[in-house]
């Protein structure tokens, strides 16, 4: 079906600096004077030159719920988004919300056919595309997915009154929400395999939320820069949601550039952002990080994996607080988080473990005590009820009311979690175990390498050993003797991969994380 214009109503954008607000003055002997932020007025949105207060939000919420009532969407029924972040994306989202009908964000670095196995899999109602998605959407719509009604984000226009067609009056909402009910299916990135659709209900997002600000102090004043995709649990649940709750502005950036990201940092006051380590990666290698302004930045989120040890030193050489969580898709996806008064001595630990959120640590059923590896099991008020279409194929790894991750870690006896390494990536070679990702961090930290991925080969002698892609910072900046020569010595011999490869980049998903996968089938004879 072609893309049909939406073009309900809607009160003017405003139009004020896009970088305005008011820093906190705190006056000597006294408590924090702080302007309210919790009002109509407040930006709550920033992008370009465009703001949106949360009046202006609210309204165009509403008119924009009202109209999807209008054309028949109900309680339950999936609105599917494809294309990059923007402001609108937040307003479809919380007017699908509004409905009790369930957001579903895309991958945009999918092939067609991916998309169409997810389109397939969540039924969607309706499908909103950004305008640089155009091409994309004809070929998706060429294919006949059942979508009755598609629409480009740029024909959801502005104006001052709704047009005659739309019937904006007729639909009344009534919709009762509770925290059960289903609000965002997010599909996981699909390293393991075919994605599957992590339900996320009312209340997974709202006690993330809560688990957030327990950790982190988010106030009114506070701008955070939203820059990880919608379509990742990263870039909703973490530092969005929590600022938007408190009255907080966010700026919404597109997509990742480092230059313009840097740049964004002193102009627009940002206090916040989360990421995950290739991004903070690269804004510290960038060449103008070390005269950025960042003395508005307070705090990093950042998780899927531990960043370089140097990465994590230079950011709070800056003062910039850097708290490695750990989380997952169908933990809407906050776990565990390092808190700022700590951080600064464990700067690899992803710290203790969310306010309403429960953890285990156990092997084959059994607790293990501390400084002890096993599998990280979860559950709680954020975790998913299960799967979208769940199947004796996707079936969500239980052990009674518990959620077994599939990670292994290690608490420390202050109860502060390491993450050691997936389950699935854990070589064994000789009956040893070998955890790839702390090869990785060891490779990682020597001078001339930019970034590594272990995974495991076959070998006739040991059953498997570790392969090393290794990406040199430049070309010759590291040889293969000089990492054997500093793993030697620091590592068990049998930890010590029996394969280094040099290659130009690593194969990551979206969010940019490594995706080992497809490094296997890399690595796997023809």
């Amino acid at each position: 079906m072609a893309a049909q214009p939406l073009r309900p109503g809607s009160g003017r954008v405003g139009r004020t600096s896009p970088y305005g607000g008011v820093m906190p003055d705190h006056g000597i002997g006294s408590w924090p004077r702080r302007r309210a932020r919790i009002c109509p007025g407040a930006v709550a949105f920033r992008q370009g030159s465009r703001t949106l207060t949360y009046g202006e939000l609210a309204d165009r919420v509403d008119r924009l719920a009202r109209v999807l009532a209008y054309r028949g969407v109900r309680p339950g029924d999936r609105i599917a988004y494809l294309g990059l972040n923007d402001i609108a994306v937040f307003e479809v989202f919380f007017a699908v919300c509004r409905l009790g009908a369930i957001f579903v964000p895309l991958n945009t670095r999918l092939a067609p056919p991916e998309i169409g196995v997810l389109l397939d899999d969540a039924k969607p109602f309706a499908l909103f595309h950004g305008p640089e998605q155009h091409e994309l959407i004809e070929q998706i719509a060429a294919q006949d997915h059942g979508v009755g009604l598609i629409v480009s984000i740029d024909d959801w226009i502005p104006d001052d009154s709704p047009p005659a067609d739309v019937g904006y009056d007729v639909p009344t909402i009534t919709t009762d929400i509770g925290l059960d009910d289903d609000a965002v299916i997010l599909y996981t990135s699909g390293t393991t395999g075919r994605p599957k659709g992590a339900v996320l209900s009312h209340g997974n997002l709202t006690f993330n939320t809560m688990n957030q600000l327990a950790h982190v102090d988010v106030l009114g004043t506070d701008t955070a820069l939203c820059m990880s995709p919608l379509f990742h649990a990263t870039g909703l649940g973490l530092v969005t949601l929590p600022t938007l709750f408190k009255g907080g502005s966010v700026v919404v950036l597109s997509k990742f550039d480092p230059a313009t990201i840097l740049a964004t940092f002193a102009d627009a006051g940002v206090t916040s952002f989360a990421a995950v380590p290739t991004m903070l990666q690269m804004l510290y290698d960038h060449p103008d990080f070390e005269h950025t302004d960042l003395s508005s930045l307070h705090y990093v989120i950042y998780g899927g994996s531990a960043v370089a040890e140097r990465v994590a030193v230079g950011w709070q050489r800056r003062g910039v607080d850097i708290l490695h969580g750990y989380g997952m898709t169908e933990a809407a996806p906050g776990v565990c988080l390092a808190i700022p008064a700590r951080a600064v001595e464990r700067p690899l630990s992803a710290g203790p473990p969310h306010f309403f959120t429960d953890i285990a640590i156990r092997s084959t059923s059994t607790a293990v005590p501390p400084g002890t590896e096993g599998e990280l099991l979860v559950r709680g008020l954020n975790v998913s009820r299960g799967y979208w279409n769940q199947s004796e194929d996707t079936p969500m790894k239980r052990d009674g009311d518990w959620f077994r991750s599939g990670d292994v870690v290690r608490m420390a006896e202050d109860g502060w979690i390491y993450i050691v390494d997936r389950i699935k990536d854990m070589i064994i070679s000789g009956g040893e175990n070998i955890y790839p990702s702390e090869v990785e961090a060891r490779i990682n930290a020597l001078p001339g390498v930019s970034e590594s991925a272990v995974i495991g080969v076959p070998d006739e002698r040991w059953g498997e050993v570790g392969l090393a892609y290794v990406v040199a910072a430049e070309p010759g900046a590291v040889m293969e003797q000089q990492i054997r020569d500093a793993l030697r010595g620091t590592l068990a011999a049998y930890k010590i991969p029996q394969y280094i490869l040099f290659v130009d980049q690593l194969a990551k998903n979206a969010t940019g994380k490594v995706v080992k996968q497809k490094l296997r089938e890399t690595a796997a004879p023809s």
